[in-house]
């Protein structure tokens, strides 16, 4: 039996118009479709969220979803989801999508790698696209969509017995509130998976220059980087066996770390001749003050978005701790650790009689 997929466009209901209407109109031809709302029942959907947005980047429609979604945990449990932004400009379709899909994961909804359709004001987004599939811009925007509900239909996440764990992080062991919280997730994980490591601090780790496309894919075919170092010999290889990665985030000036964002800027080469589709993204978010949320949507952008990674329901956890060592003794803390690992091991872990 073909699935229903649920189209979400907030204050609308049954209305398909302008260019946003007229290529959901032509990429969804022939599904099975209907339209949801605020309010409905939106567990154990397959779900397609679509935005226009004005130049100015506000959809005030979209802005009261996000409310919604984040008075709501729990409102999305079940449900996969992917995401569809139409601007009038060239700028705040990404940032739209993004701050979207962080509070949908939140709220209990799955994403697969690449949940994002972004189009922008003259679809210049599309060049390559189309020149790869020998169309013009609109019709690649239309493949486009069209090939992200084929894959929010299908998706089912990829489980395993004993699955493989790899946590990245840039911090030292003797002052960082991420590490000792990681510390207590690695150890109720390791009972049910093998859990690798990596510390990206210590020497030193070049970020990404922009290679050409055909260097970048010439170093990727022979398992490589035309940098090398620690990225090429420890984080590839840990990359290709791992089932999930966590990425371990201390907030600094709200955003990632420089040796994580580096990282992740140096898996490029490594995208290029690897799928990351069945590998789940989860992170752990430490804030001084304030801002969390900020980095945590970074990595949703660089992990899922941008490198395909599958997004877990509940993906992060967000906690805020300033001076060394007072992590471990927040309120409630064990409690959501405990769930956090869980959750972790819930999306990733087989059941014995799966």
């Amino acid at each position: 039996m073909e699935r229903e997929l649920l189209i979400f466009r907030s204050g609308l209901s049954g209305c398909l118009s302008g260019r946003l209407g007229e290529t959901l109109n032509a990429a969804l031809a022939g599904r099975t479709i209907r339209f949801g709302r605020e309010g409905m029942s939106l567990e154990n959907q397959r779900i397609l969220f679509a935005f226009s947005l004005p130049e100015n980047g506000v959809n005030a429609g979209l802005w009261s979803l996000l409310g919604w979604l984040r008075d709501h945990p729990g409102c999305l449990r079940g449900s996969v989801g992917g995401v569809v932004i139409d601007g009038s400009g060239d700028t705040y379709t990404k940032a739209a999508g993004r701050d979207l899909i962080l509070a949908a994961s939140l709220a209990g909804c799955a994403f697969p790698g690449r949940p994002l359709v972004e189009a922008t004001g003259a679809l210049q987004n599309f060049t390559v696209q189309a020149r790869n599939a020998g169309c013009d811009l609109a019709e690649a925007y239309r493949l486009a969509v069209s090939e992200l509900a084929e894959r929010v239909l299908g998706f089912t996440p990829p489980r395993k017995r004993r699955p493989h764990v790899l946590a990245l992080h840039a911090s030292s062991r003797a002052t960082s509130n991420t590490l000792a919280l990681w510390g207590r997730v690695r150890e109720q994980l390791e009972p049910a998976c093998d859990v690798t490591e990596i510390g990206l601090r210590n020497g030193t780790l070049e970020d990404c220059a922009g290679c050409s496309y055909t260097a970048c894919l010439h170093f990727g075919e022979q398992g490589g980087c035309f940098y090398g170092g620690v990225m090429v010999q420890d984080v590839f290889p840990a990359i290709r066996e791992a089932d999930a990665l966590v990425l371990l985030c201390p907030n600094y000036n709200d955003a990632l770390s420089a040796n994580l964002t580096a990282a992740v800027n140096r898996l490029t080469a490594l995208y290029r001749t690897t799928s990351f589709e069945n590998k789940a993204v989860f992170s752990i978010v430490v804030s001084g003050y304030s801002g969390g949320d900020i980095v945590a949507s970074q990595a949703v952008s660089a992990l899922c978005v941008n490198k395909g990674f599958w997004l877990p329901p509940g993906f992060c956890l967000l906690e805020t701790a300033n001076d060394a060592g007072t992590a471990l003794a927040l309120p409630g803390i064990d409690l959501r650790l405990e769930r956090f690992a869980k959750n972790l091991l819930t999306w990733i872990q087989a059941s014995e009689a799966g």
